[in-house]
Protein backbone atom coordinates (compact mmCIF):
# COMPACT_ATOMS: atom_id res chain seq x y z
CA UNK A 1 0.00 0.00 0.00
CA UNK A 2 2.82 2.18 0.54
CA UNK A 3 4.50 1.77 -2.04
CA UNK A 4 1.23 2.12 -4.48
CA UNK A 5 0.65 5.80 -2.99
CA UNK A 6 4.46 7.25 -3.50
CA UNK A 7 3.66 5.72 -7.15
CA UNK A 8 0.51 7.82 -6.64
CA UNK A 9 2.12 10.73 -5.21
CA UNK A 10 5.16 10.68 -7.86
CA UNK A 11 2.17 10.74 -10.92
CA UNK A 12 0.45 13.51 -9.81
CA UNK A 13 2.85 15.44 -9.32
CA UNK A 14 3.93 14.87 -13.00
CA UNK A 15 0.39 15.52 -14.03
CA UNK A 16 0.39 18.46 -12.16
CA UNK A 17 3.41 20.48 -14.00
CA UNK A 18 5.58 19.70 -11.02
CA UNK A 19 8.51 18.60 -12.26
CA UNK A 20 10.92 19.37 -10.28
CA UNK A 21 9.21 17.34 -7.47
CA UNK A 22 8.76 14.48 -9.69
CA UNK A 23 12.24 14.39 -11.03
CA UNK A 24 13.61 14.75 -7.06
CA UNK A 25 11.86 11.75 -6.92
CA UNK A 26 12.34 9.85 -10.36
CA UNK A 27 16.20 9.96 -9.88
CA UNK A 28 16.28 6.73 -7.26
CA UNK A 29 14.20 4.39 -9.25
CA UNK A 30 10.99 3.04 -8.70
CA UNK A 31 12.23 -0.23 -7.35
CA UNK A 32 14.87 1.68 -5.15
CA UNK A 33 12.44 4.36 -3.62
CA UNK A 34 9.53 1.42 -3.09
CA UNK A 35 11.95 -0.76 -1.85
CA UNK A 36 13.18 1.84 0.78
CA UNK A 37 9.41 2.02 1.74
CA UNK A 38 8.79 -1.48 2.50
CA UNK A 39 12.03 -2.83 4.04
CA UNK A 40 13.70 -2.36 7.50
CA UNK A 41 15.82 0.65 8.10
CA UNK A 42 19.19 0.44 6.82
CA UNK A 43 21.92 0.68 9.79
CA UNK A 44 23.61 4.12 9.60
CA UNK A 45 25.56 5.15 6.44
CA UNK A 46 27.94 7.84 4.97
CA UNK A 47 25.76 10.84 3.23
CA UNK A 48 25.29 11.59 -0.07
CA UNK A 49 25.00 14.28 -2.57
CA UNK A 50 23.34 12.56 -5.22
CA UNK A 51 22.56 14.15 -9.29
CA UNK A 52 19.25 14.03 -10.40
CA UNK A 53 18.74 13.54 -14.18
CA UNK A 54 18.95 17.47 -14.38
CA UNK A 55 22.66 17.24 -12.88
CA UNK A 56 21.49 19.07 -9.99
CA UNK A 57 22.30 17.81 -6.35
CA UNK A 58 19.60 15.99 -4.41
CA UNK A 59 19.30 13.79 -0.91
CA UNK A 60 18.04 10.33 -1.56
CA UNK A 61 14.24 10.18 -0.17
CA UNK A 62 15.64 6.67 1.35
CA UNK A 63 17.91 8.88 2.96
CA UNK A 64 15.51 11.41 4.78
CA UNK A 65 12.69 8.79 4.65
CA UNK A 66 14.61 5.60 6.55
CA UNK A 67 12.77 5.83 9.57
CA UNK A 68 9.04 5.86 7.65
CA UNK A 69 6.29 8.04 6.35
CA UNK A 70 4.41 9.64 9.23
CA UNK A 71 1.33 9.03 6.41
CA UNK A 72 1.21 8.73 2.36
CA UNK A 73 -1.13 12.04 2.07
CA UNK A 74 -0.33 14.16 -1.20
CA UNK A 75 3.56 13.65 -0.62
CA UNK A 76 5.56 15.63 -2.38
CA UNK A 77 9.48 15.50 -2.83
CA UNK A 78 12.04 18.11 -3.23
CA UNK A 79 15.53 17.96 -3.32
CA UNK A 80 16.49 18.46 0.48
CA UNK A 81 13.21 17.70 2.37
CA UNK A 82 9.96 15.53 2.21
CA UNK A 83 6.25 16.92 2.91
CA UNK A 84 2.97 15.80 3.03
CA UNK A 85 0.59 18.63 2.22
CA UNK A 86 -3.23 18.96 3.54
CA UNK A 87 -5.14 20.40 0.73
CA UNK A 88 -8.07 21.84 3.33
CA UNK A 89 -5.73 23.78 5.54
CA UNK A 90 -3.43 24.44 3.12
CA UNK A 91 -0.64 23.94 4.90
CA UNK A 92 1.83 20.57 5.43
CA UNK A 93 0.73 17.90 7.26
CA UNK A 94 4.53 17.15 8.23
CA UNK A 95 7.87 17.66 6.45
CA UNK A 96 10.87 15.53 6.88
CA UNK A 97 14.64 16.69 6.44
CA UNK A 98 17.83 15.24 6.96
CA UNK A 99 20.42 16.88 8.02
CA UNK A 100 24.47 15.71 8.28
CA UNK A 101 27.68 16.75 9.33
CA UNK A 102 29.29 16.97 6.07
CA UNK A 103 26.57 18.71 4.27
CA UNK A 104 26.09 21.59 6.79
CA UNK A 105 29.72 22.62 6.35
CA UNK A 106 28.65 23.54 2.57
CA UNK A 107 27.61 27.26 2.11
CA UNK A 108 26.92 27.22 -1.76
CA UNK A 109 22.83 28.93 -1.40
CA UNK A 110 21.96 32.60 -0.91
CA UNK A 111 18.79 33.02 0.59
CA UNK A 112 18.43 36.39 -1.26
CA UNK A 113 18.24 34.37 -4.40
CA UNK A 114 15.28 32.84 -3.56
CA UNK A 115 11.15 33.85 -3.92
CA UNK A 116 7.98 32.84 -1.76
CA UNK A 117 6.26 30.26 -4.85
CA UNK A 118 2.76 28.70 -5.14
CA UNK A 119 3.24 25.10 -5.17
CA UNK A 120 1.87 24.25 -8.78
CA UNK A 121 1.67 20.87 -8.40
CA UNK A 122 -1.53 20.96 -6.39
CA UNK A 123 -5.13 21.75 -7.87
CA UNK A 124 -5.67 25.40 -7.68
CA UNK A 125 -8.31 24.97 -5.18
CA UNK A 126 -6.36 23.64 -2.72
CA UNK A 127 -3.07 26.09 -3.07
CA UNK A 128 -1.82 28.79 -0.89
CA UNK A 129 -0.99 32.22 -2.51
CA UNK A 130 1.42 34.99 -1.61
CA UNK A 131 -2.02 37.13 -1.76
CA UNK A 132 -2.99 35.12 1.42
CA UNK A 133 -0.45 36.13 3.81
CA UNK A 134 -0.39 39.73 2.97
CA UNK A 135 -1.53 42.38 5.46
CA UNK A 136 -2.82 38.86 7.11
CA UNK A 137 -0.81 39.67 10.49
CA UNK A 138 1.15 36.56 9.99
CA UNK A 139 4.78 35.40 8.63
CA UNK A 140 5.08 32.87 5.89
CA UNK A 141 6.56 30.65 7.93
CA UNK A 142 9.13 27.90 7.22
CA UNK A 143 9.00 24.47 8.07
CA UNK A 144 11.47 22.95 6.69
CA UNK A 145 14.51 25.60 7.40
CA UNK A 146 15.90 27.61 4.23
CA UNK A 147 18.91 27.67 6.14
CA UNK A 148 19.33 23.88 6.48
CA UNK A 149 19.50 23.54 3.12
CA UNK A 150 22.45 25.82 2.34
CA UNK A 151 24.74 23.05 0.75
CA UNK A 152 22.82 23.66 -2.53
CA UNK A 153 21.44 26.87 -4.37
CA UNK A 154 17.75 24.67 -5.93
CA UNK A 155 17.79 22.91 -2.47
CA UNK A 156 17.31 26.13 -0.41
CA UNK A 157 14.99 27.97 -2.70
CA UNK A 158 12.68 24.75 -2.98
CA UNK A 159 11.86 26.08 0.68
CA UNK A 160 10.36 28.81 -0.51
CA UNK A 161 6.99 26.71 -1.89
CA UNK A 162 3.76 28.04 -0.20
CA UNK A 163 3.05 24.10 0.50
CA UNK A 164 6.01 24.40 2.79
CA UNK A 165 4.76 27.67 4.89
CA UNK A 166 2.55 27.95 7.93
CA UNK A 167 1.18 31.00 8.76
CA UNK A 168 3.18 31.93 12.02
CA UNK A 169 3.18 34.84 14.71
CA UNK A 170 6.19 36.94 13.69
CA UNK A 171 7.36 38.71 16.39
CA UNK A 172 7.56 36.72 19.37
CA UNK A 173 7.44 33.56 17.77
CA UNK A 174 8.65 32.66 13.63
CA UNK A 175 11.68 35.54 14.42
CA UNK A 176 12.73 34.48 17.80
CA UNK A 177 11.74 31.33 19.95
CA UNK A 178 11.06 28.99 16.88
CA UNK A 179 14.09 30.78 15.04
CA UNK A 180 16.17 29.63 17.81
CA UNK A 181 14.59 26.67 18.03
CA UNK A 182 16.04 26.38 14.52
CA UNK A 183 19.42 27.07 14.70
CA UNK A 184 19.80 25.07 17.91
CA UNK A 185 18.90 21.94 15.47
CA UNK A 186 21.51 22.78 13.07
CA UNK A 187 23.80 22.93 16.09
CA UNK A 188 23.48 19.25 16.12
CA UNK A 189 25.35 18.78 13.31
CA UNK A 190 28.60 19.34 16.05
CA UNK A 191 27.94 16.62 17.94
CA UNK A 192 25.95 13.84 15.57
CA UNK A 193 26.50 13.08 12.24
CA UNK A 194 22.86 13.07 11.13
CA UNK A 195 20.07 14.67 12.08
CA UNK A 196 16.31 13.61 11.20
CA UNK A 197 14.29 16.24 11.62
CA UNK A 198 10.60 15.90 11.50
CA UNK A 199 8.41 19.56 11.91
CA UNK A 200 4.43 20.37 11.04
CA UNK A 201 1.83 21.94 12.72
CA UNK A 202 -0.84 21.23 14.79
CA UNK A 203 -4.34 22.45 15.82
CA UNK A 204 -4.86 21.59 19.64
CA UNK A 205 -7.87 22.19 21.64
CA UNK A 206 -8.65 24.40 24.38
CA UNK A 207 -11.00 24.22 27.20
CA UNK A 208 -13.91 26.66 27.96
CA UNK A 209 -15.85 28.52 30.17
CA UNK A 210 -18.04 26.12 29.27
CA UNK A 211 -16.11 23.34 30.78
CA UNK A 212 -16.11 21.84 27.24
CA UNK A 213 -12.69 21.98 25.01
CA UNK A 214 -12.75 23.26 21.40
CA UNK A 215 -10.49 23.27 18.45
CA UNK A 216 -11.03 26.67 17.04
CA UNK A 217 -8.46 28.58 14.75
CA UNK A 218 -8.34 31.91 12.06
CA UNK A 219 -8.26 31.06 8.67
CA UNK A 220 -6.49 33.66 6.61
CA UNK A 221 -6.83 34.96 3.02
CA UNK A 222 -8.72 33.93 -0.12
CA UNK A 223 -7.72 30.12 -0.14
CA UNK A 224 -8.90 30.16 3.86
CA UNK A 225 -5.10 28.98 4.79
CA UNK A 226 -5.58 27.59 8.14
CA UNK A 227 -3.41 28.98 10.74
CA UNK A 228 -2.14 26.37 13.42
CA UNK A 229 -2.54 26.81 17.02
CA UNK A 230 0.88 24.71 17.99
CA UNK A 231 3.86 23.70 16.01
CA UNK A 232 5.93 20.47 16.40
CA UNK A 233 10.05 19.53 16.00
CA UNK A 234 11.13 16.48 16.69
CA UNK A 235 14.20 14.98 16.07
CA UNK A 236 16.55 12.17 16.13
CA UNK A 237 20.03 12.39 16.43
CA UNK A 238 22.82 9.68 15.54
CA UNK A 239 26.13 8.49 15.54
CA UNK A 240 28.15 5.92 14.45
CA UNK A 241 28.24 3.01 17.35
CA UNK A 242 26.03 4.57 19.77
CA UNK A 243 21.90 4.49 20.12
CA UNK A 244 19.98 7.01 18.41
CA UNK A 245 18.64 9.93 20.62
CA UNK A 246 14.90 11.78 20.17
CA UNK A 247 13.52 14.95 21.44
CA UNK A 248 10.50 16.51 21.03
CA UNK A 249 9.47 19.89 21.33
CA UNK A 250 6.21 21.62 21.22
CA UNK A 251 5.22 25.18 20.90
CA UNK A 252 2.09 27.54 20.99
CA UNK A 253 1.34 30.10 17.93
CA UNK A 254 1.59 33.13 19.90
CA UNK A 255 4.09 35.22 21.39
CA UNK A 256 6.32 33.44 23.54
CA UNK A 257 8.56 35.48 25.93
CA UNK A 258 12.35 34.95 23.81
CA UNK A 259 13.87 34.71 27.37
CA UNK A 260 11.93 31.41 27.33
CA UNK A 261 14.36 28.24 27.98
CA UNK A 262 13.84 26.19 25.14
CA UNK A 263 13.77 22.69 27.11
CA UNK A 264 10.41 24.14 28.76
CA UNK A 265 9.03 22.82 25.48
CA UNK A 266 10.08 19.68 25.21
CA UNK A 267 7.13 16.83 25.50
CA UNK A 268 6.81 13.25 25.33
CA UNK A 269 6.98 11.79 21.75
CA UNK A 270 3.39 10.60 21.96
CA UNK A 271 2.18 13.79 22.67
CA UNK A 272 2.85 15.31 19.34
CA UNK A 273 1.68 12.05 17.63
CA UNK A 274 -1.38 12.00 19.79
CA UNK A 275 -2.28 15.61 18.79
CA UNK A 276 -1.09 15.07 14.93
CA UNK A 277 -3.06 11.78 14.30
CA UNK A 278 0.00 10.04 12.99
CA UNK A 279 3.30 8.01 14.19
CA UNK A 280 6.92 9.68 13.85
CA UNK A 281 10.08 7.75 13.37
CA UNK A 282 7.85 4.05 13.18
CA UNK A 283 10.88 2.54 11.68
CA UNK A 284 12.76 3.47 14.70
CA UNK A 285 13.65 0.38 17.31
CA UNK A 286 10.93 0.91 19.67
CA UNK A 287 13.81 0.89 22.25
CA UNK A 288 15.05 4.38 21.10
CA UNK A 289 11.66 6.00 20.74
CA UNK A 290 11.83 7.23 24.19
CA UNK A 291 12.91 10.69 24.59
CA UNK A 292 16.12 11.61 26.06
CA UNK A 293 15.65 12.13 30.15
CA UNK A 294 17.70 13.33 32.57
CA UNK A 295 18.70 11.83 35.73
CA UNK A 296 15.93 12.80 37.56
CA UNK A 297 13.87 11.42 34.73
CA UNK A 298 13.04 15.10 34.18
CA UNK A 299 13.00 15.91 29.95
CA UNK A 300 16.23 16.73 28.72
CA UNK A 301 18.50 18.08 26.00
CA UNK A 302 21.75 17.76 24.34
CA UNK A 303 24.69 19.76 26.00
CA UNK A 304 25.23 22.09 23.36
CA UNK A 305 26.83 25.54 23.78
CA UNK A 306 24.65 28.21 23.92
CA UNK A 307 22.39 29.04 20.66
CA UNK A 308 23.31 31.99 18.96
CA UNK A 309 21.65 35.11 20.85
CA UNK A 310 19.34 37.38 18.63
CA UNK A 311 20.74 41.12 17.89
Amino acid sequence: LMAAALLRGRLSAFLAGGSAVFLASLWAGEKESIQAASAPAAPNTAPSLAQNSMGGPIIPPSEIMRFGFPSNENVRYHPGYVVSYNTKHKTANWVLESLTKERSRLKNADRKQCDFLVDESFHEFFRALNSDYKGSGFDRGHLANAANQRWDQRAMCDTFYLSNMSPQVGKGFNRDIWNRLEQWVRQLNDVYSRVTVCTGPLFMPTREADGKSYIKYEVIGSSQVAVPTHFFKAVVCENDGRPPEIMVFLMPNRVVPDSSPLSEFLVPLETVERAAGFLLFERLDQRYKQVRRDTTGRLSMVDLPPPPSRK
